[in-house]
């Protein structure tokens, strides 16, 4: 009798966590359609709104922002996003080589990836997290356009350090001004903040800023035709 009661007991375990894993697949293979149509609240948004904490965000169609932010963007973030199919596969291998061999992390998420994780994930440096970023990037990439995939990014990516999410509520902060009417100048100073915009303040930049902001001017400048996916028509006026 105690043997036949040992599964029972073990399923009573495991279907909770069952159940659990089939709803936390489920939810992006719902939604991700979805979001072609609905524009989403990404997971650091949510944190906020439960927590009382303010969020700015008003939401841009893709071609309401000015096309050298979309442009440093890619350069900046993620050369490749024209090209690869939401994983960055050469930089995910030298990633994982880094982490086998001891070495400290680099990061290697695309811009696809970033989409998946603010929007289903949580932040945070994990191998876990970054093992479901994969399939998740792989999925976002089949479902949605390149195009959209930017419109979504450039809308909830965080800009601010008092819950400013989106380009619009970031411009806004730093320079008073709407996204369509970005400079080389301002375009560049917002990409600048994306790694840490809870001190990188494109409003007053530092020393260090303004250097980097030039070099991903002059790239945007040089190789601005590898960002043509995200323009209108496949074209870019910058």
């Amino acid at each position: 009798m105690a043997r036949a009661r040992k599964p029972k007991g073990i399923w009573r375990i495991l279907r909770p966590l069952c159940m659990l894993a089939a709803a936390l697949i489920a939810i992006p293979l719902v939604l991700t359609p979805v979001y072609l149509v609905i524009d989403p609240v990404s997971v650091p948004m949510l944190e906020r709104y439960v927590t009382g904490r303010p969020v700015v965000r008003e939401w841009r169609d893709i071609g309401e922002i000015s096309d050298r932010l979309k442009a440093a963007v890619v350069l900046s973030e993620d050369g490749q996003f024209c090209r690869h199919w939401g994983v960055d596969l050469g930089a995910l291998r030298d990633e994982v080589e880094r982490y086998m061999a001891g070495e400290d992390a680099r990061g290697a998420s695309t811009i696809t990836m970033q989409v998946a994780r603010n929007l289903f994930l949580w932040n945070g440096q994990s191998v876990v997290r970054k093992a479901l970023e994969v399939p998740l990037a792989l999925y976002v990439d089949l479902v949605l356009p390149k195009r959209r995939i930017m419109e979504i990014y450039l809308n909830i990516a965080e800009w601010g350090p008092e819950g400013q999410f989106g380009v619009a509520a970031g411009a806004q902060r730093a320079f008073g001004i709407e996204p369509q009417n970005l400079d080389w100048r301002t375009a560049t100073l917002l990409v600048t903040a994306l790694p840490n915009p809870m001190l990188r303040q494109p409003g007053r930049p530092s020393g260090g800023m303004l250097r980097i902001a030039g070099i991903v001017q002059n790239r945007t400048q040089q190789y601005g035709d590898r960002a043509s996916c995200v323009g209108e028509g496949g074209r870019l006026a910058l």
